[in-house]
């Protein structure tokens, strides 16, 4: 039975809390809930624009797979979360375009998308990801 090892990445932000960015155990990658944060200084981008925040949030998960050895196309299931759901079609639209120029396999992964109210007043979206690398 494999080790459980912390994934951490500077392409990502730090997390603020006690948990990691991701969680590599037999080959399964955990990646904790991303926002559209600059991963060097953890200050939220693009207030208002969701597209942009979809776009920099799929970006920080991406980004956490590679430091754990993988390609956006290892991710297998996706979970979204919005503040509301009048966002669903612009994110949707974002999330379409960002997964057609990162899965070159064309499997793209399951996907949740749920609505609530985000840690940071300045977050329209949090993305969380399950990868499989092999």
């Amino acid at each position: 039975m494999s080790e459980k090892t912390e994934v951490r990445t500077g392409g990502a932000p730090t997390p603020i809390s006690t948990f990691s960015q991701g969680v590599l155990k037999n080959g399964f990658l955990s990646v904790s809930g991303q926002g559209p944060q600059d991963p060097a200084t953890s200050e939220y981008l693009h207030p208002g624009d969701l597209t942009s925040q979809t776009v920099r949030t799929l970006d920080n998960v991406k980004a956490i797979v590679e430091g754990a050895g993988g390609t956006f196309d290892d991710v297998v299931s996706l979970r979204v979360f919005l503040t509301t759901r009048d966002d669903f079609a612009e994110m949707n639209a974002a999330y379409e375009t960002y997964l057609l120029q990162n899965v070159p396999s064309g499997v793209f992964p399951t996907r949740t998308t749920v609505f609530v109210e985000l840690p940071n007043e300045a977050m329209l979206v949090e993305i969380d990801a399950l990868a499989i690398l092999t």
